[in-house]
């Protein structure tokens, strides 16, 4: 079993074995084919591909040695401030563009890939305009998001947009069991379904997933595996919390807190939690005004705790205050 991550192992090496994204890939090809490439925007949920499939066209561009000096990559979520475009990308694009290799198509511009760019600021981004401008002729832009929002419009518009589905369960399997095939790995009964289901069509926490139960599985993978590596919240602990939630009554919120104090000591991720309980309440929905309102006003609480979390909240105060406003919205008659 190999000690690479399998990630990186079985990344494309070519555009054309970028997984279940055929409209992209056609298109693409067809770019590829004449070697003049505009500037590109790919966005779609985490784990679809996208910088699999930008550093494919670096490597069927430049080839390998090549790509080390025609190809800058930049994770713009760690750098994204207005000095990285002054500096980094601005020295890049303004360089000279060099021999080419021969057996590749070397056209006569560089590839600037950003990753995450829509963690850039918005003074990056305006700053990059006018670089993209100056120096189109020399350097192609690659934009990787998973929110086309956060990208300003006057870059957008200067940008070929290409949107990544996630990977559905039934098309990820295939790709998985081949994975599987080559690292001799045995797939026990429902684990195909388990890693879809917490995958949630990111083909890259999949095989990541997959890769650190095989390690702990000694050459067989099954579900219980697979949940113990993901992070997953047990089934029946979100059911129970739900449960609790929905039962009327009042002076509940002793019983509530020991469910919440119980979840914190088991060390899941409150995020993780909020996201299963969601899908829950959700799924047990009936299908009548009153039922909608009392959804509506849980998952507004479960949003505000969401995006607390995100800013640093409290995890054990978060929760109990989810726990406390989802049952007052059900405690209503």
């Amino acid at each position: 079993m190999s000690a690479q991550p399998w990630v990186e192992k079985y990344r494309p090496k070519n555009v054309s074995e970028v997984a279940y994204q055929e409209e992209v890939v056609n298109t693409l090809t067809r770019a590829l084919e004449s070697a003049n490439l505009p500037h590109l925007l790919l966005y779609g949920p985490p784990g679809t591909g996208k910088t699999s499939t930008a550093l494919a066209i670096a490597r069927q561009l430049y080839g390998p040695e090549l790509m080390k000096t025609r190809v800058l990559e930049l994770n713009a979520s760690d750098e994204r401030g207005i000095h990285v475009v002054r500096e980094k990308v601005k020295s890049f694009a303004a360089a000279a563009v060099g021999a080419p290799a021969p057996g590749y198509p070397c056209p006569p511009y560089k590839l600037l890939i950003l990753d995450e760019a829509d963690s850039m600021t918005q003074e990056a981004q305006n700053a990059l305009r006018r670089t993209m401008e100056t120096y189109s002729r020399v350097t192609r832009f690659v934009f990787i998001c998973n929110y086309v929002s956060r990208i300003i419009e006057p870059l957008a518009s200067r940008c070929a947009k290409f949107r990544f589905k996630p990977v559905q369960a039934a098309l990820m399997a295939g790709r998985i069991e081949y994975i599987s095939e080559r690292e001799e790995l045995q797939l026990a009964p429902g684990a195909l379904d388990t890693l879809a289901a917490v995958s949630g069509g990111d083909l890259r926490r999949a095989i990541t997933t997959l890769q650190s139960a095989a390690k702990l599985g000694a050459g067989t993978v099954d579900s219980s595996t697979l949940l113990d590596v993901s992070g997953q919240v047990p089934g029946e602990v979100v059911s129970g919390l739900a449960a609790a939630c929905k039962a009327r009554g009042h002076g509940r919120f002793g019983a509530l807190q020991r469910r919440v104090q119980d979840v914190v000591a088991e060390g899941f991720a409150a995020q993780q939690v909020l996201l299963q309980l969601q899908a829950e309440l959700v799924s047990d929905r009936t299908p009548d005004a009153a039922s909608d309102l009392r959804l509506a006003e849980a998952l507004e609480a479960l949003a505000a705790a969401d995006h607390s979390l995100a800013a640093g909240a409290d995890e054990t105060l978060q929760l109990l205050n989810v726990v406390g406003r989802v049952h007052n919205a059900y405690a209503v008659a």
